[in-house]
């Protein structure tokens, strides 16, 4: 069978069968996914809700691009509706029927209201001329248009739903922590005005508030699509300000769980350096004592002064037992850690104070303890009788054992002492007889 109309060559009755088929089964699909879209929880939301910037202006060119795609379904449905008919009135269809059919089939037979939008807002196009009041397809182009209608909105309604589902839970969970961590905060004194994580904590709450409202009404304006691709819903949801805010609730938290050990080790801490204080003391007056005992038995030595305890210390220790005492734990946490470490420093250099008065006496010490160090060494020798050692013990003892003690002269008389003796126990080397070979044999 044969011929041509205006939708080209005539189709025969097994082509008419084949396309019938495999347009029903694209109607059923066509259908369930239109279904699937109107049922879509993400649509039922944008639908329903009061929306705001970019959300708001995507979704009204999206919810006339579903009615639209409604509209050509609907068409559509009656050209393969009639096609069917047509096919199904006589069992072998005549020249007439089948030239119908093609036309239906392949022909620009599908006619659709004109100027109605499309994603992006913009009406159809007329190619030449004024808008046209209707436009004709084939079921062919109707297809390809309506899945493109598709494609974009199932991208809007699919990314509104999943900052949805993302977003606002998730700042109600950090929303649920923030007022755990308030109630923490004021149970320790941290209050907005009063410490720096308060105000943090008032900020936060402020920012999570004005975010939970603008991700209900403009969720599109949290969604950041995926590079390179083109699947409806390809993307993400931006969480940068939610991971922000959380970010620093968890510096807040932090805060808040030090200056609650500070309630629990405070009475402890305070004996602490209550302590190292009072060693410091102890060492100062050990240091003042000593370098009186310097100056009356050292002559001639520059003995460094030393200072006091700190009474700014002192006073500040007081403080932060007053804070313990009216529950100030914001206050009282920074003030301790700055307390033990200048408590530590105060006590080193009360050590060093001690060290640098009493150098001196070290001194004398050592000489003293050399002395009679080579005095014993001389006498195991059996040189102890030696005039000069003697003379010159008796000197170097004098002058160690006098107050006031000039070290300069004592150490020079220590020396001379150490010379005779080293004179005196060096043995005399005995005659040698024939050279020696350099691994000392004769």
């Amino acid at each position: 069978m044969g011929g041509t109309g205006p939708a080209g060559p005539v189709m025969d009755r097994d082509e008419v069968d084949r396309a019938l088929a495999r347009l029903g089964a694209e109607h059923e699909a066509i259908e369930t996914s239109l279904l699937a879209l109107q049922d879509h929880a993400g649509r039922r939301l944008l639908e329903g809700a009061r929306l705001t910037g970019v959300t708001q202006e995507r979704w009204a060119v999206t919810d006339g691009a579903i009615t639209l795609l409604w509209t050509y379904f609907d068409r559509y449905t009656e050209v393969l509706r009639s096609a069917r008919e047509l096919r199904a009135r006589r069992r072998w269809s005549n020249q007439e029927d089948l030239t119908r059919l093609t036309e239906l089939l392949r022909g620009e037979s599908v006619t659709v209201p004109g100027g109605q939008p499309v994603p992006g807002g913009q009406p159809m196009p007329a190619i030449t001329g004024p808008a046209k009041l209707s436009s004709s397809f084939t079921l062919e182009d109707l297809v390809s248009r309506m899945n493109d209608l598709y494609a974009a909105s199932l991208d809007v309604v699919v990314a509104a739903d999943a900052v949805w589902s993302a977003l606002p839970a998730r700042i109600d969970l950090l929303a649920a922590e923030l007022q755990r961590t308030r109630g923490l905060a004021h149970s320790v004194g941290v209050r907005p005005g009063e410490h720096p994580s308060g105000d943090d904590l008032e900020r936060i709450t402020r920012t999570l508030t004005a975010l939970r409202e603008q991700v209900v009404s403009d969720p599109l304006e949290f969604w950041r699509p995926a590079r390179g691709s083109s699947a409806p819903g390809g993307g993400r949801p931006d969480t940068e300000r939610y991971d922000r805010e959380a970010r620093a609730l968890d510096e807040v938290r932090r805060e808040i769980d030090a200056v609650l050990t500070v309630r629990q080790d405070a009475e402890s801490r305070l004996m602490r350096l209550r302590d190292i204080l009072s060693r410091a003391d102890r060492t100062l007056a050990e240091a003042r004592s000593a370098r009186g005992e310097v100056l009356a038995k050292i002559a001639a030595s520059e003995v460094p002064a030393v200072s006091g305890p700190s009474t700014a210390l002192q006073e500040q220790v007081s403080t932060a037992a007053e804070y313990r005492r009216h529950g100030q734990w914001h206050r009282l946490s920074p003030l301790l850690e700055a307390l033990e470490r200048r408590a530590e420093d105060e006590l080193l250099r009360a050590r060093e104070s001690l060290t640098a008065v009493t150098a001196p006496l070290a001194v004398r010490a050592e000489l003293r303890g050399r002395l009679d160090a080579y005095k014993a060494k001389v006498a195991r020798h059996g040189m102890a009788e030696d005039p000069l050692l003697i003379e010159r013990y008796d000197v170097a003892r004098r002058m160690l054992w006098s107050a006031p003690c000039d070290l300069r002269a004592a150490e020079s008389a220590v020396l001379r002492y150490q010379r005779a003796a080293a004179e005196v126990l060096v043995p005399a080397v005995p005659e040698q007889s024939g050279p020696m070979d350099r691994r000392g044999e004769r």
